[in-house]
């Protein structure tokens, strides 16, 4: 009988060990599937949200914790969405309102998602960079065929004859480019020598969809992130030699993109198009009732409605969006909504820098997703990006580093309380 139990003992530990492996397996594909889809958005609702809502709710029924370390974001988000439920009460058609806050609300949840899991397993990190580094070269690669004309019908890969990939809007393509591109330049800064042409060749292709969208704001937001990126690597290091090293791959990196950028301007229609685009301000940004002018109207009528005025209603008053995302938390969310949604990014960034250099496994990740957000909120001034699916992932990946650095300094006290317990003196003893 004893025997018998023995044998059952050593049996069921081998599998409950490939129960656990097959377990991550799933998990680890279910979260890289979903990064894949994120860069195909052509329609809405895209693949990517209606996978996304499906692995949200399963996992869930399987455990999906929401940490302390956590929870602050998933009640801001929330509050922020509330925000925007009380200002549709100032509405007199509804239309498609309900459904443009369900999928804001949808977007808040991708952002928790996003943190627990990687709070719940740091491997998962390695997982979405790179999936994401192979939907960005993929959605880019289609971008710059389209924008040649490479194929018949390559046509549905631009909007306005820039490059769009497999996104509506050229201004949201280049982007979401953005994150594997500065993972990639960290990847060719910090890696092996003989790594590089992998790291190279993917961030060209990315680059080039970057470029042919033509975007001014994908240009300055990668253009900046890659700045803070290398400006990071600077300071988290004493190394002399590896400081120099930055150096040097920062001037080569800069010098192929100008030359680059020099070669391809020797084609007429992208060099006409260039400088078009390529103008701090164009007719719709002076105009009587332009982004800039919009901006003095939003906010005067913001101070006027504490409630808002509806989701999407500016737009319908004035035939643009606010194209300024705290403008839009303001009118579209209410003051309610704004105050939430900024205190979610001052909590971002202030949580973010205080863990930004400590020496952990997560840090490159870390770095890249912070530079990029920053980036990013700054871009926020000058368009809208409170329905920007890559902008919760960034926001969700530095708050699983958050969660992850709270939890390793728990088990740093619990391990400090163990020690004198082990010893035989307690706290308050004399030694």
């Amino acid at each position: 009988m004893i025997a018998a139990v023995e044998s059952a003992a050593a049996g069921a530990l081998p599998r409950e060990a490939v129960n656990a492996k097959l377990v991550s397996l799933i998990s680890t594909g279910a979260v890289a599937l979903g990064i894949l889809l994120s860069g195909f958005v052509i329609r809405e609702p895209a693949p990517y949200e209606i996978y996304m809502a499906g692995l949200i709710a399963v996992w869930a029924l399987f455990g999906l914790g929401i940490s302390r370390s956590v929870a602050p974001l998933l009640a801001l988000l929330v509050v922020f969405n509330i925000g925007g439920m009380i200002s549709m009460t100032q509405m007199e058609d509804l239309a498609s309102t309900p459904l443009y806050i369900a999928v804001s609300l949808f977007l808040a949840f991708t952002a928790v998602f996003f943190a627990a899991v990687t709070e719940a397993q740091p491997g998962l990190y390695r997982v979405i960079f790179v999936s994401y580094v192979i939907a960005a070269v993929a959605t880019s690669t289609l971008g710059v065929l389209g924008y040649f004309h490479a194929f018949p019908g390559a046509d549905m890969f631009t909007r306005y004859e820039r490059a769009a990939g497999a996104f509506q809007d050229p201004n949201v393509f280049g982007p979401f480019l953005t994150l594997p591109g500065v993972w990639l330049l960290h990847r060719l800064m910090t890696g092996r020598v003989k790594n590089m042409p992998l790291y190279a060749l993917p961030l060209l292709v990315i680059v080039a969809g970057i470029f042919f969208s033509f975007s001014r704001g994908a240009w300055g937001l990668f253009a900046v992130s890659s700045i803070l990126l290398v400006f990071g690597l600077f300071l988290q290091t004493n190394s002399g030699l590896f400081r120099l090293r930055i150096v040097i791959m920062a001037i080569a990196v800069l010098a192929l993109l100008v030359l680059g950028v020099l070669v391809i301007l020797q084609i007429p229609s992208v060099a006409d198009l260039f400088t078009t685009r390529a103008q701090l301000l164009q007719d719709y940004d002076s105009a009587r009732l332009g982004r800039f002018a919009r901006y003095t109207i939003g906010f005067q009528m913001a101070m006027e409605h504490p409630l808002g005025i509806g989701p999407l209603v500016f737009g319908l008053l004035y035939g643009e969006d606010t194209h300024d995302i705290w403008l839009k938390a303001l009118l579209d969310y209410g003051w309610l909504g704004f105050a939430a949604y900024v205190t979610m990014i001052v909590w971002t960034v202030a949580g973010g820098f205080r863990i930004l250099f400590r020496d952990r496994p997560w840090q490159p990740y870390l770095l890249c997703a912070y530079v990029t957000l920053l980036g990013h909120i700054g871009l926020g001034t000058v368009i809208d990006t409170d329905h920007w699916r890559h902008f919760y992932l960034l926001v969700g990946l530095i708050w699983g580093a958050m969660a992850l650095e709270a939890r390793h300094q728990r088990a740093l006290a619990g391990r400090d309380q163990e020690r004198p317990r082990r010893s035989g003196w307690l706290p308050g003893q004399a030694a």
